[in-house]
C-alpha cells in the first residue's frame, strides 16, 4: 500500500502540494482530512485519486441524521420481525439481516480500496470520535454475530469537511490534513484548459475578470467558486456570449449576463447591483 503513488490526473488539476498530502496520508495510513471551501474539488480529489490508482472507489455521503454505526452495518431487526410473522426460515440466522456499510464492504474488500467520507462535519459533533476505533485498528465488532470484522487492506481514506463544525482534536490527531486553497489565476486557467480546450481567449479573458471580480467585493455572502465558474463558462459557449457582453463599452463592470450560475441568493445579487449602480453614478 505504501508503494502507491498519486501523480495527478489528465481530468483534475492537483498542485504539487495536494500530491504530497496524498502521498503523504498513503505512506503513513491515516485518513486524509481535506478542508476548503465548497466547489474545490474535494470530492473530485478522492474519485480521480482512485481512477488514477486503478482502486474501486466507496463513497459515504454524510447527512446531518447519519450514524457511526452505518457506516459498520445496520442490523435490520424489521425485516427480521416481518419475516418471522410469515415463516420464513431466514429468520433463524441473524446474519441475514446484517446490512453492510462502505467500511465493512471496504475490510472485505479483495484489494485495497479508496473510502470516501464526504462532508463529515454535516453529522453530530460525537460522529468523528465514533469511529475513531475503527479507523485505527481497521477492525470492529459485530455484537449480533459476535464476530470481529477486520480489514483484509487498509483502505485509503478521504474524508471531506467543509468546516461547518470544529472536530474533535482526538480525530484530527488521527488525520493527515490538507486545505485546498482557492485557485490563482494561473491554476484556475489550467483547471479551465481541462473543461474548454478549445474556447475562445477573448471570452475566457473577460470572463476570469468578472470571476475574479466578483469573488472581491466585499461583502458577499457566497463567492463564486470553481464548480460556478464552470458552469458559467459552459453557459457562455452554449449561448454563444460574445466577449464584449460581459463588460460595458467604456470598460466599466456590469451584472453579467447569466449571472445567476455565480451568484446564489437575492442578498449577494442586490449587493452587485448596488455596486454597479453607485458605480455609474460615480462617472
Amino acid at each position: 500500500m505504501s508503494q502507491l503513488r498519486f501523480e495527478g490526473s489528465e481530468q483534475y488539476v492537483t498542485t504539487h502540494d495536494l500530491m504530497l498530502a496524498v502521498n503523504a496520508s498513503i505512506r503513513l495510513q491515516r485518513p486524509l482530512l481535506i478542508k476548503g471551501e465548497p466547489g474545490t474539488g474535494k470530492t473530485m480529489l478522492a474519485e480521480e485519486v482512485a481512477t488514477a490508482l486503478g482502486l474501486p472507489l466507496l463513497q459515504w455521503h454524510i447527512k446531518s441524521t447519519t450514524k457511526a454505526q452505518q457506516g459498520l452495518y445496520e442490523y435490520d431487526a424489521v425485516s427480521r420481525l416481518r419475516d418471522s410473522q410469515l415463516g420464513d426460515d431466514r429468520v433463524k440466522d441473524i446474519a441475514n439481516y446484517i446490512v453492510k456499510g462502505v467500511l465493512w464492504q471496504a475490510f472485505e474488500a479483495e484489494s485495497p480500496t479508496v473510502v470516501l467520507i464526504d462532508e463529515v462535519d454535516k453529522a453530530d459533533i460525537e460522529f468523528p470520535n465514533d469511529l475513531l476505533r475503527e479507523l485505527d485498528r481497521m477492525e470492529f465488532h459485530v455484537y449480533e454475530t459476535r464476530k470481529t470484522v477486520r480489514a483484509r487492506h487498509r483502505p485509503i481514506v478521504f474524508i471531506t469537511s467543509n468546516n461547518e463544525k470544529e472536530l474533535p482534536d482526538a480525530f484530527l490527531r488521527r488525520c493527515f490534513f490538507h486545505y485546498i486553497r482557492f485557485p490563482d489565476r494561473d491554476t484556475m486557467q489550467r483547471i479551465v484548459d481541462v473543461h474548454f480546450p478549445g474556447i475562445r481567449k477573448a471570452l475566457l479573458t473577460e470572463a476570469m475578470e468578472v470571476f475574479f471580480g466578483l469573488r472581491d467585493v466585499p461583502g458577499l455572502k457566497k463567492k463564486p467558486s470553481t464548480s460556478e465558474l464552470i458552469d458559467w463558462l459552459k453557459l457562455l459557449v452554449a449561448e454563444d456570449i460574445p466577449p464584449e457582453a460581459l463588460r460595458s463599452q467604456d470598460n466599466r463592470t456590469i451584472v453579467p449576463p447569466l449571472a445567476g450560475a455565480l451568484l446564489k441568493n437575492e442578498q449577494d445579487m442586490h449587493l452587485f447591483e448596488r455596486l454597479v449602480h453607485m458605480a455609474r453614478q460615480n462617472r
